[in-house]
């Protein structure tokens, strides 16, 4: 199932940026996510930044065959790997979720490009369920959440370019 989206940024680039590389700003767009326990590490390798977020939340409002997979709670692991800024600041990357006992993974790409208000951040993803039968309505059911989190970290983001 493919996910993809587009958020405006009133901020350059490398602004944008500074904000989602800080790992206090992942962590705080863990806990918007209203994750019970969570984690986030960023790291620089070379030229490109990587960032990692563990969150573990709860696996209320799943259906009932989806919460037979996870238990009680998802544990959600994210990767972000983005290159280098352009003259710019324009940058690419790639994205990886999965989540911990369940056969359900996204991956997909990463822009920030000068733009619409400033700048525009574009995901466009693949969403995967690996279940025969019942793979396809459990990527209808992971969808809202993930595109609901996606909107948790672009609202998180505006707030700390606002500081």
């Amino acid at each position: 199932m493919k996910i993809a989206t587009t958020v405006e940024y009133a901020a350059t680039p490398d602004e944008v940026f500074a904000v989602l590389s800080d790992a206090k700003f992942q962590e705080a767009k863990c806990a918007a996510t209203a994750a019970v326990r969570h984690s986030a590490t960023v790291k620089v390798v070379g030229d490109r930044t990587v960032i990692t977020t563990e969150r573990e939340l709860p696996s209320d409002g799943l259906p009932d065959f989806a919460k037979s997979m996870v238990g009680d709670a998802l544990k959600v692991t994210e990767t972000q790997d983005w290159g280098p800024a352009s003259d710019d600041g324009t940058r690419q990357g790639t994205v990886e979720m999965g989540v911990a006992g369940a056969p359900i993974s996204l991956k997909g790409t990463l822009s920030l490009q000068p733009g619409g208000a400033g700048t525009v951040e574009a995901l466009d993803a693949e969403l995967k369920a690996r279940v025969p039968l019942i793979g396809g309505k459990m990527e209808k059911a992971a969808a809202p959440p993930i595109e609901e989190a996606i909107a948790i970290e672009h609202q998180t983001a505006v707030e700390w370019l606002n500081r």
